[in-house]
């Protein structure tokens, strides 16, 4: 049986854990507001880039870019978006978990022999990725890729995968992540990032607008070949922050779940020291009475 002394310190650190957690759990909210406002941010860009589309598309202009071309696919690249720290309960187990799910659908589309360029975006991602043994399948690490990379760095390597696909050294490019709902729904998403799709460009929208009252200058097909890259930069934008998001709701649930059951763990340890600070005293009072009886 545990003594009074243990069971004071026991309290001092679960008290203290409680305090800690409750801490992070409200840095990591403060952080997901951040990420919202964002990607509120973001929205009106994006979706202006997606009506100028739009409009060019509903026009009978054949339309040529190397960005949507689709080829035979024998080498896929993957983006695989993760966390950089911890704490966050399963998020990077289930993000590991969709991304070995999405291999066996492209090896049973492409067959077995496909060749797959896995970018891991975060270091405990990158880790998880790292102990998968599988010949065709290869770790591409780039240096300043993170889950916490600026804007910049994210245009360079949406540049970078870009090239990649328009020489052909990759076939076919996707991104595996979290995309966020709200803080206690986030959904594990495939998008496909090249070749950029007409149904990834107008969404789930049906609005075709009414292009008799634009003229194209120079050509659709033109205005369509400067858009479309700003559209894939703003998309791959999209899905870092809400990556981030998705990382910082996770922390949050995992930080609350934490620290109820710190609570709890504290109103046992309580209990018990309430009752063996009592059985003490208790025993005392007798020593004391048993002593005034013999005298």
């Amino acid at each position: 049986m545990a003594t009074l002394r243990e069971l004071k310190t026991r309290i001092g650190s679960v008290a203290s854990t409680e305090k800690i957690t409750g801490a992070m759990k409200m840095i990591s909210s403060a952080k997901v507001h951040q990420n919202e406002q964002a990607l509120r941010r973001l929205q009106p860009f994006k979706d202006k880039l997606r009506s100028i589309m739009g409009h060019i598309l509903a026009t009978d202009t054949e339309f040529d870019s190397p960005l949507i071309r689709i080829r035979e696919v024998k080498r896929v690249g993957m983006v695989v978006f993760g966390s950089d720290d911890g704490l966050c309960g399963a998020y990077n187990i289930n993000i590991l978990k969709g991304f070995m799910i999405r291999v066996d659908s492209l090896r049973s589309e492409y067959g077995d022999d496909v060749e797959i360029e896995v970018f891991p975006v975060g270091k405990k991602i990158e880790k998880a990725v790292r102990r998968l043994r599988d010949p065709k399948l290869t770790v591409v690490v780039s240096e300043g890729i993170d889950s916490k990379m600026s804007a910049s760095k994210v245009n360079g390597f949406t540049h970078s995968l870009r090239d990649r696909f328009a020489s052909g050294e990759l076939d076919r490019i996707d991104v595996v992540y979290m995309n966020y709902r709200s803080m206690s729904r986030q959904v594990l998403t495939n998008d496909t990032l090249f070749p950029v799709s007409e149904k990834s460009i107008v969404g789930e929208s049906t609005e075709t607008g009414d292009n008799q009252l634009y003229i194209f200058e120079p050509d659709a097909n033109s205005i369509f070949n400067e858009v479309l890259p700003m559209f894939v930069l703003s998309t791959m934008q999209e899905i870092t922050i809400e990556n981030r998001s998705s990382e910082q709701a996770a922390r949050v649930m995992a930080m609350q779940s934490a620290n109820d059951n710190a609570k709890k763990l504290l109103e046992d340890l309580q209990l018990e020291y309430n009752k063996l600070r009592q059985q003490s005293i208790t025993t005392e009072l007798l020593d004391i009475l048993g002593g005034q009886v013999e005298r």
